[in-house]
Formats: C-alpha cells, sequence, structure tokens
C-alpha cells in the first residue's frame, strides 16, 4: 500500500484470509464442524469484513458491542462505528454451537468461505437494535422490516478466517476489493480522491454535481455504486452498472472511475452515512459526497420521512474528524435551458 494515501480506518487494514496451507487445514478440519449456508445479508457482510472493507472489525459483534453501537454509536472499545454487523442464526444451530466452536461458513453452492469461530451465542433485543440504529421500530422502514420479521433469534458473534471471497460471475473487472483500488489509485497517482454514492442510475444531474463536487476539493471521482442489497423495488443492478458505463465517458480522460460496492445496505439514513464514510475511507478515499436524505427509506405510512433531509449531511459534519473523510455536500442542481447546462440551486444566474 503507498503511503501517500489515506491509512484505512483504525490505521492498518483488516487481513483475515488466511494462506493455502492454512485454508486446507480449516476445510479438513470442518468435516466435523456444523455448517452454515449464507444469506444474501449473509454474503454481503462476509465479503466487506474478509476484504477489510469493515475496517477495524475482524467477525461479527458480540453483545457488547452491538449495545454500544446502539445506544452510543461507538464499539465497547470507543471506536465510532454506527452499524452492527451480526450473524442471525436459528435455534436449531444456535443450540449446536458455544464459545470455542467453529462453524463453515459456505455459499449456496455449499463453497466454504470462511470459518467463523465463535466467542459468544446470544439472543438480542431486537427490537431495542431497531430502535437504536433506525430510531424506529415501524416496519415501514425496509431495515427494521428486515431485522423484526426477516432475522433468525440468536446472534453468533466472534473472528473469522477467510478462505476465498464469494464468488461473482458479473462485472468482474469493477469489483475491487480495497487493496485493489488502493493499488489502481497509486497506479494513477491519485492522492485525494471523493466518493459518489448510490443505489440508483445516474442522471444528467448527478453527473453535473459529481463534476462540481470534484473540481470543489480538487480530487479525482470515484462513482462506488452499491450493487449488493438494496432497498426493495429499486432498479436491478445489471441495469445500473450498464448506466454507470455509459456515463463514464462523460468525465474528463483520468479523472474518474467506476467501481462496485458489494454492501448490503441497511437504509439507515444518517448513521448509515457514517457507516458509508468508514467504508470508502479503507477503500483509499479522503472525500464523500452525501445527499439530500442519504440512504433514507422513504416515508411511513402516514407520509411522513423518517429521517429528515439534511440529518445525514449534519451527522457526518459532526464527526468529520474522527471519520478523517471530509463530507461534500450534495446540493439540489436544476436544468438550466438557456444555459444547457446544469446549475445549483441557489447559484446566480
Amino acid at each position: 500500500m503507498s503511503n501517500h494515501l489515506i491509512p484505512p480506518y483504525g490505521g492498518v487494514p483488516v487481513d483475515v484470509v488466511v494462506d493455502d496451507e492454512r485454508a486446507s487445514e480449516l476445510r479438513k478440519a470442518s468435516t466435523y464442524w456444523p455448517s452454515w449456508d449464507l444469506t444474501p445479508r449473509h454474503l454481503c457482510d462476509l465479503e466487506l469484513l474478509l476484504s477489510g472493507a469493515f475496517s477495524p472489525l475482524r467477525g461479527f459483534l458480540g453483545s457488547a458491542d452491538v449495545a454500544s453501537v446502539c445506544a452510543d454509536m461507538r464499539l465497547s472499545d470507543g471506536t465510532l462505528w454506527p452499524m452492527p454487523v451480526t450473524f442471525d442464526v436459528p435455534d436449531e444451530l444456535a443450540t449446536q454451537v458455544g464459545p470455542g466452536a467453529s462453524v463453515a461458513l459456505r455459499d449456496p453452492e455449499g463453497v466454504m468461505l470462511a470459518a467463523l469461530h465463535v466467542d459468544e451465542v446470544y439472543r438480542p433485543d431486537r427490537r431495542a437494535e431497531a430502535q437504536g440504529v433506525f430510531g424506529t421500530t415501524d416496519p415501514a422502514h425496509p431495515g427494521v422490516a428486515h431485522l423484526l420479521e426477516r432475522t433468525h433469534p440468536n446472534y453468533l458473534a466472534g473472528t473469522l478466517e477467510g478462505i476465498q471471497l464469494p464468488a461473482h460471475h458479473d462485472y468482474l473487472a469493477l469489483r475491487r476489493t480495497p487493496a485493489e483500488l488502493r493499488a489502481e489509485f497509486t497506479r494513477r497517482g491519485w492522492r485525494r480522491v471523493v466518493a459518489f454514492q448510490t443505489r440508483n442510475p445516474l442522471h444528467r444531474a448527478h453527473h453535473e454535481l459529481t463534476l462540481r463536487a470534484a473540481k470543489e476539493v480538487e480530487a479525482n471521482l470515484l462513482i462506488h455504486p452499491v450493487v449488493g442489497m438494496t432497498k426493495p423495488g429499486d432498479v436491478d443492478h445489471y441495469t445500473r452498472v450498464r448506466c454507470y458505463q455509459a456515463i463514464m465517458d462523460g468525465y474528463p480522460h483520468n479523472t474518474a472511475m467506476l467501481s462496485l460496492l458489494p454492501l448490503a445496505m441497511r437504509m439507515g439514513g444518517p448513521r448509515e452515512a457514517v457507516w458509508h464514510a468508514i467504508i470508502r475511507r479503507n477503500h483509499g478515499v479522503t472525500h464523500l459526497i452525501v445527499g439530500r436524505d442519504h440512504a433514507g427509506p422513504g416515508a411511513d405510512a402516514q407520509g411522513r420521512p423518517f429521517y429528515g433531509p439534511y440529518d445525514a449531511q449534519d451527522l457526518v459534519r459532526q464527526h468529520e474528524a474522527e471519520l478523517g473523510v471530509t463530507m461534500v455536500p450534495f446540493r439540489q442542481m436544476v436544468y438550466v435551458e438557456a444555459a444547457g447546462a446544469g446549475r445549483a440551486a441557489g447559484d446566480p444566474a
């Protein structure tokens, strides 16, 4: 890793993927372990844990860390961390394991991806978790609905030894781990990088605002869309990535690049924006564009937004120094027909 790039969150990149010899030992030992086929949410979280995108985490959180994150947005050691990263399992698996046990984590085809060495088995208060993380227990919030309706009642906590990252069969050249993305920044000579987080297709206004943001902070631009789990009903990632690829030619040569992020979004609004900043820092990013209602889930059944339009910007700004990532606020763009170009709302004519 080049030392001219921003260091990972916590200072040292997490690398829990083992060498071939240890991987062979784990596969042999797993013959006697319980196995678990990972859900789509688990697969996304595991990939980002193994790749170091969730640095400084080395595994799934225990009860003390979850309680601290929910209450204070910090791990129990005081590290700023806004979102629980947990591993939920049904009773039939929870009763088979305890502290000191190991579980083989497998993809849906049965390929072993990692070993989870269990430190704790516990039953969380999921309603309290929903209230702490999302500020509501309303199932109209997609993060709450997943937590309360589709999450198993037991959590396993422990450290990971990774064997391999989950396999993908699409857009392989665009799926860069933090280490790979940092290496590419170094190869290109990029030092200041502003990331644009999106789960939607880009349109003309996004193109204008990203150009402006990069120019404003004198940085290169990373279009870093989420291709893991997003809000139910979103455009599928295959379609979205084709849109991203089409727009990249609209940026000046060697000023912008596209890379995909296999994140399972929680639609957690302000807390998620802080999480996004941490994840992007681990990828070598120095600035993050934070949009209006960033990572917001929309409105409840009465039409009331779950979060204020600028709550995410306010929370990231509040923790900017600790995050080490500078926020670039998303300004509302309008198209000025006479000028044939976009302008930020409030700019002089």
